[in-house]
């Protein structure tokens, strides 16, 4: 296989559970770049949450790719340039925000440095495996922004949205998501990118359609990519890949399709595999 690109997802493949890149995975991707691979990060996260990953991978150092809001935006590290973006304007975020108000679901949208949301401290959600955590506390610290309170996000959005994140316990999110999407499924798409997690971008966003558009500039084919990831919302990029790598922890969905499988984020998944190419 001629590689010229690896495309990462980021929690549940690139991190482990403790959120860090393994010093064995960091070292192979390092290498990788240094022999003309291309590494592209691909996330639900935007992009200010992968800006800490990106630069301890070196890719500001070798041209490499951020892929975030599932898609919706991709930035050159190198140059900071942004290459690609597609956001829901504003007046569909507030109909969507308006929308949500009649779901016991926790929503969230960005600024440049603050995250937006209805209240910061009464937010707790059950996780599949057990305890409960503040979905919004937890989403700040992850992506690095800062927090802010507004009593009515769909009166305060006054910018279009590259996604709107809606959480929620996995149970209840199962059952609504549908309601929540059906009257908008025309023209944004869906995807959950973990189960107590569901984002809607603008219609036809994925992170296959945004990588695309900009290989495809750059004379790299879709057979000249290697794509790992774990969740829903990394099905196109496994899909779009010549080889497509679900993780051991991957949701069957992902495991169904994929064209290989590897171990698990926590057991060094992405290096154990690329020691065969690198």
């Amino acid at each position: 296989m001629d590689i010229k690109a690896i495309v990462l997802d980021i929690d549940g493949t690139l991190v482990t559970t403790e959120k860090v890149i393994s010093k064995k995975t960091r070292d192979i991707l390092i290498k990788a770049q240094e022999n003309g691979i291309k590494v592209i990060l691909a996330s639900g996260r935007p992009t200010r949450g992968m800006w800490h990953l990106a630069e301890e991978l070196e890719l500001d150092k070798h041209n490499g790719y951020l892929v975030s809001f599932n898609g919706a935006r991709v930035t050159d590290c190198e140059t900071k340039e942004v290459l690609f973006n597609q956001a829901l304007d504003t007046d569909l975020s507030k109909n969507i925000l308006e929308h949500l108000k009649q779901f016991d679901v926790i929503p969230m949208i960005y600024g440049d440095t603050h995250m937006y949301v209805n209240d910061v401290y009464h937010n707790e959600i059950q996780t599949l495996d057990g305890p409960t955590m503040n979905i919004v506390e937890y989403e700040a610290r992850m992506c690095h922004f800062l927090l802010s309170e507004q009593a009515d996000l769909a009166a305060f959005v006054d910018e279009p949205q590259n996604k709107v994140l809606i959480a929620g316990n996995p149970d209840y999110l199962q059952k609504v998501y549908q309601e929540i999407h059906a009257p908008f499924e025309d023209i944004t798409s869906g995807v959950f990118s973990t189960p107590f997690y569901f984002e809607l971008t603008d219609k036809g966003i994925d992170k296959a359609f945004s990588l695309n558009k900009v290989l495809t500039a750059h004379g790299i084919l879709p057979e000249n990519v290697i794509s790992f990831g774990d969740g829903q919302n990394d099905r196109s990029i496994i899909e779009y890949a010549g080889m497509g790598v679900a993780m051991g922890n991957a949701m069957q969905e992902i495991l169904d399709i994929a064209d290989e499988v590897t171990l698990s984020n926590d057991h060094d998944g992405i290096a154990v595999f690329l020691e065969r190419y690198i």
